[in-house]
């Protein structure tokens, strides 16, 4: 089964020291195709240098993480556009909105959503888009922004029934990780009911490992264990989920596929 991991950071410095082998690994496993989401500045050349010596496998974004948002972000965002305009990038991400760390930088995350948001629409590009505790607040900033061209996937979703509902009235996808497995995680009770064809699969690499690697580092290769949870929650065939998360995945990326 061919397999694409649609939310991996498979150049973080956690990959350093096996990054060529822990690749070949993913390859091996069936994950022939990942979409590596950018952070900021200082995670650029990195990702970009996993590209050039993996250029059928790995695929970058371009965009500015929540995090790293600070209260002059501006400059990060036009180095953002600058290579959005240099370049082919297969998303803009990741952005959004994070809440658990910090939330008294909320009005800047906002505002650096709303211009991404409008540098997807410029480039015609589909938005990667990160919610950690801020799933409301992302949501009513895609509403407002949605004028039926702005697509791309709440990655790493883990809400509610209600919540996967308004993500695919909003015309988005939900990327699904590691939390799927995870025994008290919730995607059982969100995912059954849920078509195929709103779903992504993603590891969030090197973080959220699978079960019974939870707590690891995560990796591509590890891809399989949560297609097969998401098969078991849905009662479906695992070919089957493999083969509409990868089509929905490549369609979504479409300048790399």
């Amino acid at each position: 089964m061919i397999l694409a991991d649609s939310h991996a950071h498979v150049y973080s410095e956690q990959f350093k020291p096996d990054r060529d082998a822990m690749l070949n690994r993913a390859y091996e496993a069936g994950v022939h195709t990942i979409y590596m989401p950018n952070i900021d500045h200082t995670s650029i050349d990195v990702m970009l240098e996993t590209e050039a010596r993996f250029p059928q496998q790995c695929h970058p974004m371009m965009g500015l993480h929540p995090c790293s948002v600070g209260k002059h972000f501006e400059k990060q965002l036009y180095e953002v556009e600058e290579w959005l305009g240099k370049r082919p990038f297969v998303a803009v991400g990741e952005c959004g909105i994070d809440l658990y760390w910090d939330k008294t930088l909320l009005a800047e995350q906002q505002e650096a959503l709303r211009i991404q948001m409008n540098m997807a629409k410029q480039h015609k590009l589909p938005l990667v888009l990160h919610t950690r505790e801020a799933f409301r607040e992302t949501a009513d900033l895609v509403e407002a922004a949605q004028d039926g061209t702005l697509r791309g996937v709440f990655h790493c979703f883990s809400g509610t029934k209600e919540e996967a509902e308004e993500v695919i009235r909003l015309g988005f996808k939900l990327g699904i990780g590691g939390v799927a497995t995870f025994k008290n995680g919730g995607l059982d009770k969100t995912l059954p009911g849920i078509a195929l064809e709103h779903l992504l699969l993603e590891t969030d690499c090197p973080y959220l490992a699978p079960m019974p690697h939870r707590g690891k580092r995560n990796e591509p290769a590890y891809l399989p264990l949560i297609a097969r949870r998401v098969a078991d929650i849905l009662g479906k065939d695992e070919e089957e989920v493999v083969e509409a998360t990868t089509r929905n995945t490549k369609e979504l990326f479409s300048a790399a596929s």
